[in-house]
Parts: structure tokens; C-alpha cells; sequence
């Protein structure tokens, strides 16, 4: 297989450690206004085959999905978003950063691209905004993957990545930021963790980096509060879906319980549950290749 000179870091990373993809897709960087902000996504493969769209956790990005993207290609139409504030996204003036601005941009978003039906996959917030858009927009949606969220968190992960969100807004280096991220997930191999970085970040005027968001997003203490009201709606989100569903946690998750996973899945109408061993709670970069073995009996069955 030859490797294309201009995305050669991702597809000989990719071939390194063995995702599989039979062609070496590049990514086209588009934008389109939505809601007075100007969204960036990323776009993969045939727009003539299904769509799919990826939605990234919080404080990542589009590119978050790359390995994902470039394996799904083969078959699918990708849309990989960057929320409103992450990534090459605009930020909101307004710090309008809720879930239900998020899910209107979607909404949004899906009928701009003309791509519906879509299937859907999100990680952690992105999986909050697309199980919420999916229960009002069921005629929309084919299929939907939600990966490790849930209604009911574990307190203790969730103060994990908290900490971690909430480090410092700017680093003298990219060494810097690798080692910060090394010391939150000391799993990760030096390339994988390097590779993740340099999607990531962004370098200012005055030589320094941050991470691709808005800064504020990280001092919005409400997303870290839910009463159990808000725990009721999300659970009445889940339980009105009626399409196929698949939920992934990753077996090391300190996010979401192996009972709430169940649970879940329990208490949906068509729903099923699979495990990614040798991943947390970021299951498609802890583990790329065993993500994208986990979804593929889903995905060949809504070709």
C-alpha cells in the first residue's frame, strides 16, 4: 500500500500499528455556518456511501477520530465534527456552550450536509449530544454507537478528567503537553501520545501552546452538576430511541460501570452492549483498533 506524502504521519502511524484500511483516504477540512458560528469538520471518503458522523468528547477534537476515520472510509461517508469552541470551530461570544446549543448545531448541521439518514457515533459528550439529537430526530438517524456515557457517571473518573481539563491554559512546549498527557494516561506509547498532541494543539503569537478550545469551556462548572431530574430526561431520551444501538465502554472505564452499561442497554428498545479490552474511558484513541473491531458486525449490518 503506498502512503500518500501529505497525511504520511497518519497513514504510516496508521499501518505502524495496524489499523486496518485498504486505501490511503485524506481528510478535506471544510467549514459551514450554523448558527451564527462557523462549525469545521472534517470529511472522509464517498459521499455516495452511508454517512456517518462522529462526534468528539469534550475538549477534543475531529481529529480525535482520525485512525477511525481513515478505517471507516473504506465504506462509509465520514463526517467528523468539531463542536461549537473545540478544535478549528468558532467560539461562541455569547460562551453558549451547552448541551442544547450543541444539539441544535447538530440538528443544524445534519440537514445542512444534506446526509441524513446517518448513523452516529459519539464519544462521551459527543455521545450525550447524539443519543439526545437521535430521540428527536428518530426518522433521522439509521444507527447510532454510543461510547461510554451514560446517564449515571462514577464520580471518581469524572473528577479524574476534570483535573486533567482543568490544568493550565498554556505550555512553553509541545514536550510540555506530552508529558502532561503521559502522566494522565501512562498506557499510551510515546507516538501514540506525540501524534495526539500535534492534532490538538496550537501555537500563539507569542510561541506558546494550548490545546484546541475555548478556555472557558474548562471554568463551566454547571457541566459537572446534573440533578436527577437532568438524570431523568437523559434516561427518557435513551429509553425512546427505536433504532439499532450499539454501546461501547472500555474495560478499564473508571467513567461508566459495567452495571450502568447494562443497565443502559437494559433499558433501551434495541440496544447491545461490547467491551474494548485495553481501553478507558477514551476508548477509540486507547485502543483504535479494537474500537473499530467492536463496531464493525454493527456497521456491516446497516449497509
Amino acid at each position: 500500500m503506498s502512503v500518500d506524502p501529505k497525511h504520511s504521519s497518519l497513514h504510516q502511524s496508521a499501518q505502524k500499528i495496524g489499523i486496518p484500511f485498504t486505501k490511503c483516504w485524506n481528510p478535506i477540512d471544510r467549514h459551514i455556518e450554523v448558527n451564527g458560528l462557523k462549525l469545521h469538520f472534517l470529511e472522509w471518503g464517498d459521499h455516495a456511501k452511508p454517512t456517518v458522523v462522529l462526534l468528539h468528547g469534550f475538549a477534543q477534537s475531529a481529529h480525535s477520530f482520525d485512525f477511525v476515520s481513515l478505517s471507516l472510509a473504506d465504506r462509509f461517508h465520514i463526517l467528523a465534527l468539531d463542536f461549537r469552541g473545540h478544535g478549528e470551530s468558532d467560539w461562541s461570544d455569547d460562551e453558549d456552550y451547552t448541551r442544547e446549543a450543541m444539539q441544535k448545531d447538530l440538528q443544524d448541521f445534519v440537514i445542512k450536509t444534506n446526509s441524513a439518514p446517518v448513523i452516529i457515533i459519539g464519544l462521551s459528550l459527543g455521545g450525550t449530544i447524539g443519543y439526545k439529537y437521535t430521540a428527536d430526530n428518530q426518522k433521522l438517524v439509521s444507527g447510532l454507537v454510543i461510547i461510554d456515557v451514560a446517564p449515571r457517571l462514577q464520580e471518581s473518573g469524572v473528577q479524574r478528567v476534570r483535573k486533567f481539563v482543568e490544568n493550565k491554559d498554556y505550555f512553553d512546549s509541545i514536550k510540555e503537553m506530552v508529558s502532561v498527557v503521559q502522566a494522565f494516561r501512562p498506557d499510551r506509547t510515546k507516538d501514540q501520545l506525540i501524534a495526539s498532541v500535534m492534532r490538538n494543539a496550537k501555537q500563539h503569537a507569542d510561541g506558546r501552546w494550548s490545546w484546541k478550545y475555548d478556555p472557558v469551556l474548562k471554568r463551566q462548572n454547571s457541566r459537572y452538576e446534573q440533578t436527577e431530574k437532568d438524570r431523568m430526561e437523559l434516561w427518557d431520551s435513551l429509553e425512546s430511541i427505536t433504532c439499532p444501538t450499539l454501546f461501547v465502554r472500555g474495560a478499564e472505564s473508571d467513567v461508566v460501570s459495567a452495571e450502568t452499561a447494562t443497565e443502559l442497554v437494559s433499558r433501551m428498545q434495541n440496544a447491545s452492549e461490547v467491551t474494548v479490552n485495553g481501553a478507558g474511558h477514551l476508548v477509540t484513541t486507547d485502543n483504535p483498533i479494537g474500537f473499530i473491531e467492536s463496531i464493525d458486525p454493527f456497521l456491516k449490518s446497516r449497509l
